[in-house]
């Protein structure tokens, strides 16, 4: 049975309530971008309002929280927000190794958060391409796979988060293990391809970020969803798109 959350539930027609945790590059695009796609910001908290913790008076409200800050704070934050009953959407990487403390944290709760190692819906189409493209390259011989994944100099996992998943959707296709390279280069949003070799031809599947507001456009379609009174657990892109309502 779906239990919501004490901090908030959505009404039909009116704007999602949002807090945004962490203000970095990702905040701020979502900030812009949220009175487009239906939500209204209504608390921003950043390193100095979390000094001392997160509470539910500092949400005002807010029917969803979307988290973007550091693996190093990203999994407290969640279990945190869980703990005061308001959904979250974790928008950082870098953790998952963390993710069945957030599982944990959810159940004891009885909330529910949403995670994925990107938000683009594009990204999660090119995630099923993967996926069907090594099931086809598995039934032939002679094609090797490998990933590449590119991002700017500040990003801190390596390999990305993506780049993990889309290694995990080839192996689960190929049947065997598919490696990584990772390139830091410039301002790049992130740009993932995979490199299917053959001594004689070469098959490239590539997915460019142009804009960081991808990201942030797949974030707030993912923190609508997830606002609607969820059943407790954690869910991911796959269970967004697997919804009409998230399309709608």
């Amino acid at each position: 049975m779906s239990i919501p959350s004490t901090v908030g539930a959505p009404t039909v027609g009116l704007p999602v309530r949002v807090a945004l945790i962490g203000m970095g590059r990702m905040g701020h695009a979502l900030d812009a971008l949220a009175p487009e796609r239906g939500c209204t910001v209504v608390a921003r908290l950043d390193a100095a309002e979390m000094s001392n913790g997160i509470t539910a008076a500092d949400l005002h409200g807010a029917q969803v929280a979307i988290e973007f800050t550091t693996p190093e704070s990203s999994v407290a934050n969640a279990i945190v927000l869980l703990g005061v009953r308001c959904p979250v959407v974790i928008g950082t990487t870098g953790w998952s190794a963390q993710l069945p403390a957030v599982e944990a944290a959810a159940r004891e709760a009885q909330c529910a958060a949403l995670w994925s190692p990107n938000f683009s819906i594009g990204v999660q189409l090119f995630l099923a391409m993967a996926e069907d493209a090594a099931q086809r390259a598995r039934q032939v011989s002679g094609f090797d796979a490998h990933v590449i994944e590119t991002h700017h100099m500040a990003k801190l996992d390596a390999p990305s988060g993506t780049g993990i998943a889309i290694a995990d959707r080839l192996r689960e296709g190929l049947g065997r293990e598919v490696p990584i390279t990772s390139v830091r280069t410039g301002s790049v949003p992130g740009t993932h391809e995979i490199i299917f070799d053959a001594p004689f031809e070469q098959i490239r599947l590539v997915h460019e970020a142009r804009d960081r507001r991808v990201f942030a456009d797949g974030a707030l379609t993912a923190a609508r969803w997830l606002a609607g009174a969820r059943a407790p657990g954690v869910y991911t892109m796959r269970d967004v798109l697997a919804s009409s309502q998230a399309m709608s």
